[in-house]
């Protein structure tokens, strides 16, 4: 699975994907081998999503910073 560094990675498809490893694990039918790979995969992209999450808010506080900046200028 690509990275959030990517430019080809998405966010809503991560997300899309953590959502049907979960329904497999809850249905069930896995093997316990596939249920720990599956909750490892998981994890993984859940990762990917704070580190792109984490990443936007800094954008975002950079960005409002820079306005309150500007607007304390004269």
């Amino acid at each position: 699975m690509p990275s959030p560094t990517e430019p080809h990675w998405n966010y809503e498809a991560t997300v899309l994907h953590i959502e049907a490893i979960v329904t497999r694990i809850e249905s069930g039918t896995l093997d316990l081998a596939d249920v720990f790979e599956q909750f490892s995969t998981a994890v993984e992209s859940l990762r990917q999503c704070e580190l792109f999450l984490a990443t936007k808010q800094k954008q975002m506080d950079l960005l409002i910073e820079t306005l309150t900046d500007d607007d304390a200028m004269p």
